[in-house]
């Protein structure tokens, strides 16, 4: 039991030191060459958890040839519009200019209810909706109304739209969360600051602090009760 339990957690490590050398990029867009590559990696690393009498480098070995190969040819899909096709794939156009491309249709294997479904996700129910629909080498469906059918937009009636910032966490159950702070624009001192309008001197009485798009902070104070908490302090 005791060496099952030490091979898992070395395998472990190397199976997670692979997926971050791969980089988040492959788990988000999963083309067909990186899931094949997560798929392998799984199995070559249960095989030696399973099955004792197979040297645990064996395994390690195995998982660390498929990360050099996934680099590599990630590097040369980089380098090679060839390459890079040939691995992932191509886009491909199913309704050009408002009319479907039956071809790419058939040879992409989808149905008219498919494609209704996957429009209807996109929040267009009506094909005579969109003027264009690209099906990414990734599987989603990237989707472009026709000119009269796109939302609109501040540009649109000019109107000047002011820049906003990426809502972060900056107090997290009483931690303070220093490289979000300073993303944020502020040193600790502002917070500090903001936090006493509250009646907060101690970080540790704050349960959440974040701010908004608009760059506003909202404070959740600890020891409120579900209620209390729907009511937020909200500091300009």
């Amino acid at each position: 039991m005791l060496i099952i339990l030490i091979r898992t957690m070395i395998l472990y490590f190397v199976v997670l030191f692979v997926i971050r050398v791969m980089g988040k990029a492959e788990l988000s867009k999963m083309d067909p060459f990186e899931m094949i590559i997560l798929f392998m990696i799984a199995e070559l690393a249960a095989i030696p958890i399973e099955s004792l009498d197979i040297p645990l480098l064996n395994g390690v070995a195995a998982i660390l040839t498929l990360l050099f190969l996934e680099v590599s040819l990630s590097f040369l899909s980089i380098k090679s519009k060839r390459i890079n096709s040939l691995l992932n794939g191509k886009p491909s156009v199913i309704i050009d200019k408002g009319r479907i491309n039956e071809k790419e249709l058939k040879s992409q294997r989808i149905t008219l209810d498919d494609l209704m479904q996957q429009l209807r996700l996109k929040n267009y129910p009506s094909m005579a909706d969109v003027d264009y629909a690209v099906l990414e080498a990734n599987g989603d469906l990237s989707v472009i109304p026709k000119p009269e059918k796109a939302p609109l937009t501040p540009a649109d009636m000019d109107l000047a739209a002011s820049s906003e910032v990426i809502p972060m966490v900056l107090i997290s159950d009483g931690a303070l969360y220093q490289n979000n702070l300073k993303r944020f624009g502020k040193e600790e001192t502002y917070l500090k600051k903001e936090l006493l309008k509250a009646k907060i001197t101690e970080y540790s009485q704050v349960f959440l602090c974040f701010c908004d798009e608009k760059g506003q902070l909202h404070v959740y104070p600890k020891g409120k009760s579900r209620k209390d908490l729907k009511e937020e302090v909200s500091l300009k």
